[in-house]
C-alpha cells in the first residue's frame, strides 16, 4: 500500500467517524444506539422476521441479536410473536411506536446527511456517489 492509499484510506475513517458521531447526535432524542437504530430500520425495511434473520442482516451474532431485541422490547419498540408458520419459533415486530420512531429517525438520519453533505456542490456529490457505489459493490 502506497503512502497516497494510507492518505485515503486514513481521509475516508475520519469522514466516516464525523458522519458516525453525527449519526449518534441525530439520535439523542430517541436514546437509541446506532445499533438499536439499526435494527428498526431493518426491521422497518424488510417487515417481521425470525432473530437469525435479524442477526444475519446486522452481521451480528444471534446471541447479541437477542440482546438487541430485548433492548427494543423494553423500550415498546418491538415485539415478539409466534411464527405463523412454525409454533414453536418466534418472529420480532416492529410495534405501532417502533414504526413511528423508525420514520423519525429515518427523517432525521436524511436531514443531518443532507447537512453533513451540503459542504459539496452537485458534480461533487454525484462523484461521491459514483465512488462510493464503486467500492461498495466490488467487496
Amino acid at each position: 500500500m502506497s503512502s497516497s492509499d494510507d492518505n485515503l484510506a486514513e481521509a475516508f475513517w475520519a469522514v466516516a467517524r464525523r458522519l458516525r458521531h453525527r449519526t449518534k447526535v441525530a439520535l439523542e432524542p430517541w436514546d437509541l444506539s446506532p445499533s438499536l437504530a439499526r435494527a428498526l430500520s431493518v426491521l422497518a425495511r424488510h417487515g417481521d422476521m425470525r432473530l437469525s434473520a435479524l442477526a444475519e442482516h446486522l452481521r451480528i451474532v444471534p446471541r447479541s441479536a437477542t440482546e438487541v431485541v430485548d433492548d427494543l422490547q423494553r423500550s415498546g419498540l418491538v415485539e415478539r410473536r409466534p411464527d405463523p408458520a412454525d409454533r414453536r419459533a418466534v418472529l420480532v415486530a416492529l410495534t405501532a411506536e417502533g414504526e413511528q420512531t423508525s420514520r423519525s429517525i429515518q427523517q432525521a438520519r436524511q436531514v443531518e446527511g443532507a447537512r453533513f453533505f451540503a459542504a459539496l456542490d452537485g458534480a461533487d456529490r454525484t462523484d461521491l456517489a459514483r465512488v462510493l457505489g464503486k467500492l461498495r459493490d466490488d467487496t
